[in-house]
């Protein structure tokens, strides 16, 4: 069986909808950082469940590999067709089905995106809390286990999905889960989908955990002399119980790419961004123990608001992170990464980064969501420059390791991807064998985003 052949079995299914021009598939085959241009075979936008499971069932049946794509903003190239096939394109699947407002809890499709759910919850009272930056897709955002700014307080993707309904390699629908909080029965199908990047099943629909607004929030800047005492004014603010809603750590370099892409005005220094939610009186509080704390760290130039406009301006600027660091490395492409480590080993990992950047002569950022120990280097890279290709390289395989030295992992939110791979068997030993074969037997063909997480066997064409 061939690719080919399964596109020819798709065409008779699918009709005109099974597009193959090369500019749909280029544009499937773009990511947002450096890897090249990966396009598919052909890109397909289903309709409903049963579409996709006749779908996957076709191309299983071909040994064809199929790529779910959801706003594709992923950065370790989870969506690219590293070897070509089918590209899913969730696009039409993007509504949200229900919203039970005493369960706190919504029913959506995969290719909403986590922007337009909260737009359509505005009126309720209620949001959803996982916020990565990027304006991305619900399905992509469980199948890479995403997190970001809030998940301190509210938690993880994983913490937040219920329930879930997804087409597994041989074209079954399965469901997992429900809408109840716990459950004690079987397998946790649901949260070993998530996280999986599309290589053990195509997520058709989610159930999320949905918040109430806080009645107060609060937001605040701070800047200090050094990434040691912004960092340990995180690490004493996490052990003192302080229920922090954000907590961003800028460096030096990543405030100067705020000034040059969002026109910022911030001194060139390590910041801490802050948010607090709660009852007026508690935000209160938690605000001035936090003051306290990150003054015994000689913080200044503290910068308070309550007014919504301030604090949207400010979290949409701390967002525009990816694009800030890409502005002080202008005609280059782009590297993100990420490591995870205990809140103890904080200070050292981003110090040691932060030297190791500078020992290589390369312009990296460093902002995280550091609240739980995760934070992201951003750096400029000439694909075509062999000797910065090799430094960028050495720094952040160097990063990886000093991540597992210091007890922690090689992404805390970004995943594997294509970029990780050869310290998957580092991190996590002999277990690995175990994922694999758990990918064996739920896609014995590896059609399901092959090349990603593991090596895989090319297809066949």
């Amino acid at each position: 069986m061939t690719i080919q052949s399964a596109l020819k079995a798709l065409e008779r299914l699918l009709g005109d909808r099974l597009l193959t021009s090369d500019a749909v598939c280029a544009q499937h085959g773009e990511n947002e950082t450096y890897y090249p241009n990966t396009p598919p075979d052909a890109v397909i936008f289903p309709e409903n469940t049963e579409e996709v499971s006749q779908i996957v069932k076709l191309c299983n049946l071909h040994a064809c590999p199929i790529v779910a794509y959801g706003a594709g903003t992923s950065l370790e190239a989870q969506h690219l067709p590293v070897q070509g096939g089918v590209t899913l394109d969730f696009a039409n699947m993007n509504k949200v089905l229900e919203v039970r407002d005493e369960d706190l809890t919504a029913v959506v499709q995969p290719g909403l995106t986590r922007e337009e759910l909260n737009t359509y919850l505005r009126d309720t009272g209620l949001f959803f809390s996982v916020d990565p930056g990027a304006n991305a897709s619900m399905g992509g955002m469980a199948a890479t286990r995403a997190s970001g700014t809030t998940a301190v307080r509210y938690g993880t993707m994983s913490d937040n999905v219920l329930a879930l309904e997804a087409v597994m390699a041989d074209g079954t629908i399965v469901r997992t889960g429900t809408g109840a909080r716990k459950s004690a029965s079987g397998y946790d199908l649901t949260h070993l989908l998530i996280g999986s990047e599309g290589t053990l099943g195509i997520i058709t629909e989610l159930t999320v955990k949905l918040h109430g607004q806080p009645e107060a929030i609060s937001a605040a800047t701070c800047r200090f002399d050094s990434i040691e005492d912004a960092v340990n004014t995180v690490i004493l603010t996490i052990q003192s119980g302080i229920p922090m809603a954000r907590i961003e750590l800028l460096d030096d370099v990543m405030v100067r790419g705020f000034n040059t892409y969002s026109k910022s005005d911030f001194p060139e220094k390590p910041h801490l961004f802050v948010e607090f939610h709660g009852s007026t009186a508690a935000v209160a509080e938690q605000a001035e123990s936090f003051g306290d704390i990150a003054a015994e760290f000689s913080a200044e130039a503290f910068s308070w608001t309550t007014k919504t406009e301030e604090r949207t301006a400010l979290w949409a600027m701390r967002h525009k992170a990816h694009y800030a660091s890409w502005s002080l490395n202008p005609g280059k492409k782009f590297l993100a990464t990420d490591v995870c480590v205990p809140i103890s080993k904080l200070a050292e990992a981003v110090v040691e980064a932060k030297e190791d950047s500078l020992r290589l002569g390369l312009t990296s950022t460093i902002v995280g969501h550091v609240g739980d120990g995760n934070f992201h280097c951003g750096v400029g890279i000439d694909p075509e420059d062999a000797d910065e290709l090799a430094r960028v390289e050495e720094f952040t395989d160097n990063l990886c390791k000093l991540a597992l030295r210091l007890g922690g992992t090689v992404t805390g939110e970004h995943g594997i991807g294509v970029g990780k791979i050869k310290f998957m068997e580092a991190e996590h030993g002999s277990a690995v064998g175990f994922m694999q074969a758990i990918k064996a037997a739920l896609d014995p063909n590896s059609i399901l985003n092959p090349g990603k997480i593991f090596p895989a066997t090319n297809a066949q064409r």
